[in-house]
């Protein structure tokens, strides 16, 4: 069997955007852009290796720290298939050519995938997990990343392989994901309040992770305070919510507060998040909801 761990990683979300998997010290690959996503960067980790054992019979199990990833290609993405490549509420799904390429990549295949904590000292996630934060580097300094030595007879060309060749990478971005780089501040802050409400986000701590500030702090409904970890270790999918932006104010030349409202058949509820700008990315650095009577 073939024991792997996938992972990826951004520096600013979008941002310079690396991936990764690893074996060990002889079979690793990674690689990335200069403008991506996280989730981009799990899902093209996953994709990499299905395609690079394709021609192994050994049995595969993947270790991942995304369970985005991981439902994306076990639970969701045979509906979405079937949808027209379309989400349950009608939406585009994004990433759409990496997913339609993890399908066609798992055809015939039948791979065990485990979810892992990330950042909790699992020895094969921390190594792909360094490698995916180094490709980042790499091309936010402007390099190229070391793509690694790959799998032996690989039928799939890999990157270091690729001498002389000079075609571009393929455009992986979705139509949503571009709009979202020309965002002014204060729309990229709504779009990042709105995607912590969605099932996809929700499902990957690592993407809940890379929104919320390290000092995150939240005064709920019942008036509890909750800290960052405590938070992650118990965020899930919550279905359809709608949200209503009230006010968005900058209230510094690193900070935008923002007002708004959730409303479900049970109650409707005030909320205000103050999100800070450190090192170019934006995160949620407090949060409060109220219930309205």
């Amino acid at each position: 069997m073939i024991i792997a761990a996938a992972d990826g990683s951004a520096l600013g979300n979008p941002g310079p955007a690396g991936w990764a998997w690893y074996v060990d010290d002889t079979c690793w690959a990674s690689g990335g852009w200069p403008h991506g996503t996280n989730n981009m960067g799990e899902l093209m980790a996953v994709l990499d290796l299905l395609q690079q054992t394709a021609h192994l019979d050994e049995e595969l199990r993947v270790y991942c720290d995304s369970q985005y990833v991981i439902n994306t290609i076990t639970k969701w993405m045979a509906g979405w298939k079937r949808r027209g490549w379309r989400k349950g509420d009608g939406k585009p799904v994004m990433n759409i050519e990496l997913v339609k390429a993890l399908d066609a990549a798992m055809q015939g295949r039948d791979v065990d995938f485990v979810w892992v904590k990330g950042h909790a000292g699992h020895e094969l996630n921390e190594a792909a997990d360094r490698l995916a934060n180094t490709a980042a580097v790499a091309y936010r300094d402007g390099r190229e990343p070391d793509p690694g030595p790959g799998i032996p007879d690989s039928s799939i060309a890999h990157p270091a392989a690729r001498v002389g060749q000079t075609e571009p990478e393929p455009d992986l971005f979705s139509s949503e994901e571009l709009e979202a780089a020309a965002l002014t501040d204060e729309e990229h802050v709504v779009a990042m309040e709105r995607s912590l409400l969605s099932d996809e986000v929700r499902s990957d701590r690592a993407a809940v992770a890379a929104l919320l500030h390290p000092d995150w702090q939240e005064v709920g409904r019942s008036g509890r305070l909750w800290t960052r970890e405590e938070q992650l270790d118990v965020i899930g999918p919550i279905g359809p919510v709608d949200v209503e932006v009230i006010s968005v104010d900058r209230v510094g030349a690193d900070a935008i507060l923002l007002l708004w409202r959730t409303s479900t058949a049970e109650r409707s509820t005030l909320r205000s998040t103050l999100w800070v700008r450190s090192g170019g990315q934006w995160q949620a650095r407090f949060h409060q909801g109220t219930d309205e009577t």
